[in-house]
């Protein structure tokens, strides 16, 4: 087992050169980050994962086994990855043409969680502490605190910030985990400190 400076990385796994790993990340079992990839402080990476190049991982990101995270996805803070998800970086891959120059970027906003087996399409942006049923295929942009599953992923709700499913009357609900309001306007949500 490897102990850096400041982070752990498994023998298993390799790290190539240009890379940026903040202190008190781990990284498990038979991962590659490559290079000019950027991953911030208490990140975990499960067994298996594949990150870069040039990616950037927010702060206390949590990203679980068999995670292949492309060229094009950003992630910010404490965004949670899970099990098995699929990222893609080009709309029409081919295997006999080089796409490189139409990757359309992905952005995974801070406090969201994608659950296990999703599969996120290049090109959208997942918003503030949204929640992504497991196995959903996100097609489209996904709003702030939403709630959404299914192929393709619909909205069935809002969440709020620790992910408890609100309630809104009258386009306003209460968190008793958080003890904020929720507020509903234009199909958008907002916290009463947002």
């Amino acid at each position: 087992m490897q102990k850096y400076l400041d982070f752990f990385v498994h023998d298993t796994s390799l790290i190539d050169e240009n890379v940026i790993i903040g202190k008190n990340t781990k990284i498990w079992h038979f991962c590659h980050i490559l290079p000019h990839t950027k991953i911030g402080e208490c990140c975990s990476f499960g067994q298996n994962c594949m990150v870069g190049p040039n990616v950037v991982i927010g702060k206390n990101c949590k990203v679980q086994n068999n995670v292949s995270i492309y060229e094009g996805v950003m992630c910010e803070d404490n965004v949670f990855i899970g099990p098995s998800v699929v990222f893609s970086n080009v709309i029409n891959p081919r295997a006999f043409i080089v796409r490189k120059d139409s990757y359309r970027p992905t952005l995974l906003k801070k406090g969201c969680s994608v659950g296990a087996n999703a599969t996120i399409i290049c090109g959208n942006t997942i918003g503030k502490y949204a929640l992504i049923g497991a196995g959903s295929v996100v097609t489209k942009n996904i709003p702030d605190y939403a709630l959404v599953v299914g192929n393709p992923a619909r909205i069935i709700g809002y969440v709020d910030q620790s992910g408890e499913k609100l309630d809104f009357i009258d386009n306003k609900a209460f968190s008793k985990n958080e003890k904020h309001f929720y507020y509903l306007k234009n199909n958008q949500v907002f916290r009463d400190d947002d």
